[in-house]
């Protein structure tokens, strides 16, 4: 499974950008990677631990701003198709047949 998290932020202030950089730093560290600007996804191991996730997503939210989030399969994320631009690097190294082996 993957968690998908779509964020619009504001940066206008110096405290909006001071919680920009700690939701992006927190997203980082907790394993997502970053697919576009404001589009990130992790790799969860089943409904539980997106659920264990989404949780803790929702409790390091900023006080301001747009954030969604989606949980879809890999089957469904694999059927995701890329119209402009190149795959991440990441993106390049994990495939969903290397995903079946954790």
């Amino acid at each position: 499974m993957r968690l998908l998290v779509f964020f619009d932020l504001p940066v206008i202030t110096n405290r909006e950008k001071r919680e920009y950089r700690r939701f992006r730093t927190f997203l980082l560290n907790e394993g997502y990677d970053m697919l576009q600007f404001s589009v990130y996804s992790r790799i969860c191991n089943g409904h539980e631990a997106a659920d264990k996730h989404l949780a803790r997503l929702k409790r390091n939210l900023p006080p301001q701003g747009s954030i969604r989030a989606m949980i879809v399969t890999e089957k469904q994320y694999a059927k995701m198709q890329l119209l402009l631009g190149e795959p991440t690097p990441k993106e390049k190294k994990l495939t969903s047949t290397q995903l079946t082996l954790f």
